[in-house]
């Protein structure tokens, strides 16, 4: 198995309606790969990490990078990786009409997502921790769980 993890920029902003769309997207198209990850977005930022087969993620990071909603596609990393850390696709936004988020099955606000995963190496907690500060800045850090060495 092996993580990719990116960020890039919405062409356009997402309204919460076309986020809802992409989690749904992502959360079935994912299902049929056994990909798992975590999609954050904030007004026009993007940041995903997901994890899974290479022979799956690799075409798959081709794909996303010639998608035609988003632009500025930078690989971050990807590597080799013993476990899944995230065992459930989420998305994590900032929602552009907070009335009503609480319906909304598998987004996250910021000030909710969890720390990263124990199961992380601390070179990989720090790497999700930029990529969720690049797209949060003004949030406060979760507590960490310890990572694995």
């Amino acid at each position: 198995m092996i993580h990719i993890a990116y960020i890039s920029r919405a062409v356009r902003p997402l309204s919460d309606e076309d986020l809802q769309y992409l989690l749904a997207q992502c959360r079935r198209d994912n299902a049929i790969h056994q990909v798992t990850g975590v999609l954050f977005y904030s007004h026009g930022n993007i940041a995903q990490l997901f994890e899974g087969e290479a022979e799956i993620l690799v075409p798959l990071f081709e794909r996303i990078s010639r998608d035609g909603r988003h632009s500025h596609v930078r690989k971050l990393v990807q590597k080799p990786i013993t476990t899944r850390s995230f065992a459930d696709w989420s998305m994590a936004f900032h929602p552009i009409e907070p009335a009503g988020f609480e319906a909304l099955q598998g987004f996250l606000l910021p000030q909710q997502l969890p720390p990263p995963p124990a199961s992380l190496t601390i070179a990989d907690a720090m790497l999700v921790e930029l990529v969720r500060l690049a797209v949060f800045p003004d949030q406060k850090p979760p507590v960490a769980a310890a990572p694995v060495q």
